[in-house]
């Protein structure tokens, strides 16, 4: 199923603020939430703003060694998630698929260092109909969540 970032807001938990990506899918009014750390939310950001705060970061270093190497991301695809024992939501699984001089490759990677690459390249973002399914929730439940880039400062 095809997917896009749709938003990189912080949600309010008993634990505290926690950011959380929300990938909007094709044809669907429900979406995929997934929950990660603020560096990683930040870089999302930052990728799908196209700044430039001059040095790079992880992600831009990552990309500009892929780039000198001959290599480009072709897609991410969000494929698993990993039950927790406690039945508490999961952990999410994604893949880096690439284009190399020798061929194709695909790479185990987080979902949101995925995401951040993915926010840089626009490279096509897909979740499987099985992430989809277990994911999905109900996209208002994330449209009036404040937006990362609002808040950073206040954390």
């Amino acid at each position: 199923m095809q997917a896009s970032i749709d938003a990189v807001r912080v949600a309010g938990t008993p634990q505290g603020p926690v950011p959380v990506v929300v990938l909007a899918v094709e044809g669907e009014d429900d979406v995929v939430p997934i929950f990660i750390g603020f560096n990683e939310a930040t870089s999302i950001a930052r990728g799908l703003e196209a700044e430039d705060i001059g040095r790079p970061l992880t992600h831009d270093l990552l990309l500009d060694v892929m780039e000198e190497l001959g290599s480009r991301i072709d897609r991410v695809v969000v494929n698993e998630i990993e039950a927790r024992e406690d039945g508490q939501g999961g952990t999410y699984i994604a893949d880096l698929h690439l284009k190399t001089p020798r061929g194709e490759t695909v790479i185990d990677a987080r979902p949101s260092d995925s995401l951040a690459l993915a926010a840089r390249t626009n490279a096509p973002i897909e979740v499987t109909d099985e992430v989809f399914a277990d994911g999905r929730d109900d996209s208002e439940k994330f449209a009036d969540l404040e937006d990362l880039r609002n808040v950073s400062g206040e954390l």
